[in-house]
């Protein structure tokens, strides 16, 4: 049909109301955003407010999500997004390094679970297929929020964090096998299909091995060299799709295969993790998963019926005790046979670790939806069974964040006295020093490039690979600065790998990558590779992540902004236009506190009353009046200016000296005060009707008008 054709039917159909699957997702939106605002403001974990939100707009509350399926595609592929994320964030050397851990901790965690489980569920006269059934779902664990609250901690690579990351991968795994073998637990004649044989499952599994091998290796080889072709096109979009293409494909392969959809989704992102451009991928993708992954908690929460669990509170609380009990029970007892298979393992983090893992997973979800499927429920009791189920998973959930924090301050304690004690056996074991050694002889002036001052390990990052941060990255690996550098282009990383430099791949507008970097330990931000628009957008990104506090210097490429740029609170300019490569390296090192290089040489007035003072070119004068400053029409506002020398202009073309320095906000010219000889600062005033000066003296933030004869503090 032709498209004309097609536009009044489309026009009318506009006037018939939103269609139902716009008004369930604009609900399941905002109550998400809003309740998620809520919890955040609360200092609660953003993935109980999704919880809440889904519990609120229920359909057995509030009901006013009306496109389930809707919600549960969208949950469903929130799953794929994070088992993707977590294949790239371990990638396959990691998990090596894991082994043990993931092998035998994981195999004695959910064996343990199971039988524990199983074994109660038996002696309250549950049948053994139900039992057994029920111990698979208690078994595992949250990835989703256990990964996101060791991920906002930045703990994910402490012990507790590799240890919770080593069992959830092995449930992950087993996963498979239990959607596999869930099938012959069914009854037949009893709401499933039931009745598979062992050959069956053999079968099944010898598939799932032979299609993960065939993934692994295939793709190892093909998929490096296709996103390397991809990346040099330095089209996010393009690089996007690609990565999308490998995740749903691959997860496609294999549930094609037999294989479980979510395990697919996991090996891809370990495919993609054994590139260098992993971060970039993880970067891209990142915001996807978080919108997904908040439909799968708001999911969650849907299934919970409040009426049900104030009808059954004590046989729900009952099993929030009980699986409680056996999760944290179980995990502390897999930890500690780690412990005794090998040091590495303190006894701390295996008491946070058993707290931090004793919950229910999404995946136990997936799970009972199988069972459901073939005549299985937990504990045998059937649709009670599920509810009561469901209930306690979800308020296991909602608990989660209190017990990772008890566990965190378990761990704390732990530690302490396990260092007290250490500490103790030290002091017995050793005398005092006769104080020799240890010194370090001060560096002579003369004897090379000045170190910068230490940073406390911290590191300055640079934003691209090009000419002018590879001159500044030699200068300042002379100096003895730790440097990491962000680009997109795989050449650009090629070489400055070469050179001995850290390099994350990846768009540093993206606030996933920035962190990957080390944004944390960055004592300097430098984008000096980028335009103008790209240095305002990453010193946005920088700006939002304000619990770093890192301060960024801008050499934006072409035309500059200043008030732009000081708007995201870009403090320090190099005008690439108007300035050598050396003026980027000077104004780095003197951003750092390092000795940037002589200086002009400025006489001092008679008498001693001037003092020498230089101004730093690179710094963003702005002056931000308060609101009970008196009013005045030159001074609101006051734009941001970059000075345009290093002294009074007239001064050093004249030879003569100063007291104080003035910058012209109007075209950033120096001059000197009204105390100096030549009270330049004013002539230039009066000379070229530019009103408004601005100190330029370290630690004074003030303006003054010459025709108002006012001066405004700033704030």
């Amino acid at each position: 049909m032709p498209l004309t054709d097609a536009l009044p039917a489309a026009v009318l159909a506009a006037g018939e109301g939103p269609p139902a699957f716009l008004t369930s997702t604009a609900v399941l939106v905002v109550a998400a955003a809003v309740i998620g605002y809520l919890s955040v403001r609360a200092k609660v974990v953003p993935i109980v407010g999704f919880l809440v939100a889904g519990v609120i707009i229920g359909p057995t509350q509030l009901g006013l999500v009306g496109e389930v399926e809707t919600v549960e595609a969208a949950a469903e592929v929130g799953v794929i997004f994070l088992l993707f994320i977590i294949g790239i964030e371990f990638s396959l050397e990691r998990l090596a390094a894991l082994r043990t851990w993931i092998a035998l901790g994981g195999a004695l965690q959910v064996g343990l679970a199971v039988l524990s489980v199983a074994a109660l569920c038996t002696a309250f006269g549950v049948g053994w297929r139900d039992a057994l059934f029920t111990g698979f779902l208690v078994s595992l664990s949250s990835t989703a929020i256990v990964l996101k609250l060791l991920g906002d901690a930045r703990e994910t690579t402490t012990v507790r964090g590799r240890l919770a990351v080593a069992l959830l991968v092995f449930q992950d795994l087993a996963v498979v096998a239990m959607v596999l073998f869930v099938p012959l637990l069914g009854v037949p004649g009893e709401g499933g299909e039931g009745g598979g044989s062992t050959g069956d499952l053999l079968v099944a599994l010898l598939t799932a091995v032979g299609i993960i091998a065939a993934v692994l290796l295939v793709a190892r080889r093909l998929l490096p060299p296709v996103l390397e072709r991809v990346a040099r096109t330095c089209s996010p979009e393009v690089f996007l799709l690609t990565v999308l293409a490998i995740c749903f494909g691959t997860a496609y392969l294999t549930a094609v295969a037999g294989v479980s959809v979510s395990l697919g989704a996991f090996l891809a992102g370990l495919l993609v993790s054994e590139s260098r451009l992993s971060s970039q991928a993880l970067g891209e993708i990142l915001p996807l998963q978080i919108l997904f992954s908040a439909v799968f908690f708001v999911s969650v929460g849907m299934l919970l019926d409040v009426r049900f669990v104030l009808a059954n509170l004590p046989v729900v609380l009952l099993g929030v005790v009980v699986v409680f009990l056996v999760k944290a029970l179980t995990t502390w007892l897999a930890v500690t046979a780690l412990r005794r298979a090998g040091p590495g393992v303190p006894a701390g983090p295996a008491l946070g670790t058993a707290l931090l893992l004793a919950q229910i997973g999404e995946f136990s979800f997936v799970l009972e939806t199988e069972g459901r499927s073939v005549g299985l429920s937990p504990a045998g009791l059937g649709d009670d069974g599920s509810q009561a189920f469901i209930a306690a998973s979800v308020l296991l959930l909602l608990a989660t964040p209190a017990l990772a924090a008890l566990g965190r301050r378990v761990e704390q304690r732990t530690e302490a006295r396990a260092d007290a004690r250490r500490q103790a056996a030290g002091a017995a074991g050793h005398g005092n020093g006769d104080g020799t050694g240890g010194g370090t002889a001060g560096a002579t002036a003369g004897d090379g490039p000045a170190v910068v001052p230490a940073g406390e390990g911290r590191q300055v990052m640079l934003s691209g690979w090009g000419p002018a941060t590879r001159s500044l990255a030699r200068e300042l690996r002379a100096r003895g600065v730790d440097l990491t550098v962000t680009t997109l282009n795989p050449d650009g990383a090629g070489e400055a790998e070469a050179d001995g430099h850290r390099v994350v791949m990846g768009d540093p507008t993206k606030s996933a990558v920035l962190e990957m970097a080390g944004l944390e330990r960055t004592r300097l931000l430098v984008v000096a590779e980028d335009t103008h628009e790209q240095a305002v957008r990453i010193a946005g990104v920088v700006a939002g992540l304000a619990r770093y506090e890192v301060p960024v210097l801008a050499r934006p490429l072409g035309g500059t902004d200043l008030a732009e740029l000081a708007a995201v609170g870009v403090h320090r300019v190099v005008d690439a236009e108007g300035a050598s490569r050396h003026a980027l390296t000077k104004a780095v090192l003197t951003a750092l506190g390092a000795d940037a290089g002589p200086v002009p040489a400025v006489l001092l007035p008679d008498g001693g009353r001037g003092r020498r003072s230089t101004v730093d070119m690179s710094r963003v004068v702005q002056v931000d009046p308060s609101p009970d400053q008196p009013a005045c029409t030159h001074l609101r506002p006051v734009p941001p200016v970059l000075p345009r020398s290093v002294g009074c202009e007239e001064c050093l073309r004249q030879g003569t000296s100063w007291v104080h320095l003035r910058v012209c906000t109007g075209c950033g010219s120096v001059g000197c005060c009204d105390s100096s000889p030549g009270q330049h600062a004013r002539a230039h005033a009066v000379g070229t009707d530019h009103p408004v000066i601005a100190s330029l003296e370290p630690g004074e933030h003030w303006a003054y008008c010459f025709p108002d004869r006012l001066t405004v503090d700033g704030r």
